[in-house]
C-alpha cells in the first residue's frame, strides 16, 4: 500500500513537472484561423476620374467602387474560392466586360466568415442572376465592414 501510495506521488509529480515545462515553452498565442484569408477580387477596371468611370460602368448595378491613391477601383464580386471567381468572371464577360481576378489578403474573421456562407450558394448555382444576387449581398458586406477603403 505505501508502494502504490508513494508511486502515485512521484507520477502526479513528474505529471506537474513536464506539464509545466510544456506550458512555458508553448508559443503565447495560437490561433486556430488563419491571421490572413484570402479572397478574389474581380475587378472590372480602373479610372482615373468619377466621370469616365461613371460613363463606362453606369450600367452596372452591383458593384463596388474604391477610391484608392486618387483612382477608382470597380470591384464586381467578392469570393475566397478560385473556382466562384472563375464562374463569377464567366457571367460578366459573357455580360460584355473585361473581368480582371485579383488577390486580396485580408484580416477580418467576420467577413471571412460571410463569403465562405455566400461561396456555398455560388458553388451550388448555375443560374446567372442568383450568382450575381449573392455577389451583390457580398459587395454590401464588403461595404457595410471596411467602407469602400481597401
Amino acid at each position: 500500500m505505501k508502494k502504490t501510495m508513494l508511486l502515485a506521488v512521484v507520477f502526479v509529480v513528474l505529471g506537474s513537472i513536464c506539464g509545466n515545462y510544456l506550458y512555458e515553452k508553448a508559443p503565447n498565442s495560437i490561433s486556430v484561423f488563419q491571421e490572413n484569408q484570402t479572397f478574389y477580387f474581380l475587378q472590372e477596371g480602373i479610372y482615373s476620374s468619377k466621370d469616365i468611370m461613371q460613363e463606362n460602368v453606369g450600367d452596372l448595378a452591383t458593384k463596388l467602387t474604391v477610391l484608392e491613391d486618387d483612382k477608382y477601383y470597380v470591384y464586381v464580386g467578392i469570393t475566397m474560392s478560385e473556382d466562384n471567381a472563375n464562374k463569377i468572371k464567366k457571367i460578366y464577360e459573357d455580360l460584355g466586360y473585361k473581368i480582371y481576378i485579383k488577390t486580396v489578403s485580408l484580416d477580418n474573421e467576420e467577413f471571412s466568415s460571410n463569403v465562405s456562407q455566400f461561396d456555398l450558394l455560388v458553388e451550388e448555382s448555375d443560374v446567372p442572376d442568383d450568382i450575381l444576387t449573392v455577389e451583390e449581398v457580398v459587395l454590401a458586406n464588403y461595404e457595410q465592414i471596411f467602407g469602400t477603403e481597401m
